[in-house]
């Protein structure tokens, strides 16, 4: 017969050497992944970018029932000292088209976020349904400009509203 003696000294390390295996193997994943905190993104329907002190946040596009028009809504800040004039360039009806609109310092402006805005911005003939992407170039003064995909999306729900104009829905 073996008698095995058990010494408080091998029980201590064997509980701390256990504690330590538990400690890795349910908090181990933390030290190896990155911190979803620190991952920028847009809280939004819409999509954002940066350029120069412009800020473009929750940019969407809404489309009308037959898909003939787009409104394009947005939120511009800018956070210069100086007003910028800020080029939005798409595709209407097959051509290029840039729409200037200004934002004086430290302001913030919207488009489109209202019913009958009169200073929507609206793309005619767009040819690109719901669910698609809006290719925008968006430019201010020397700075480099940014292409953003836009989302679009059918007038229903929030944006039942913020449709284009019912003028533009039978053309």
């Amino acid at each position: 017969m073996v008698v095995i003696t058990r010494n408080p000294l091998a029980r201590a390390a064997a509980a701390v050497v256990l504690a330590g295996a538990l400690l890795v193997g349910t908090a181990g994943c933390t030290f190896i992944s990155r911190q979803a905190t620190l991952i920028q993104y847009d809280p939004s329907d819409g999509v954002g970018a940066d350029i120069g002190n412009v800020r473009l946040l929750n940019v969407i596009g809404i489309v009308n029932e037959d898909g003939h028009a787009i409104s394009l809504l947005l939120t511009m800040v800018n956070s210069g000292t100086k007003i910028a004039n800020v080029g939005l360039q798409f595709e209407s009806g097959g051509e290029k088209i840039t729409v200037t609109k200004s934002v004086r310092a430290g302001e913030t402006v919207t488009y489109g976020t209202t019913p009958d805005d009169p200073n929507q911005i609206v793309i005619l003939n767009p040819d690109i349904p719901a669910g698609a992407l809006l290719p925008v170039y968006v430019q201010y003064g020397d700075n480099p400009g940014v292409q953003m995909l836009v989302p679009v999306l059918e007038a229903t729900g929030p944006y039942e509203k913020l449709a284009p104009p019912e003028i533009l829905r039978d053309k």
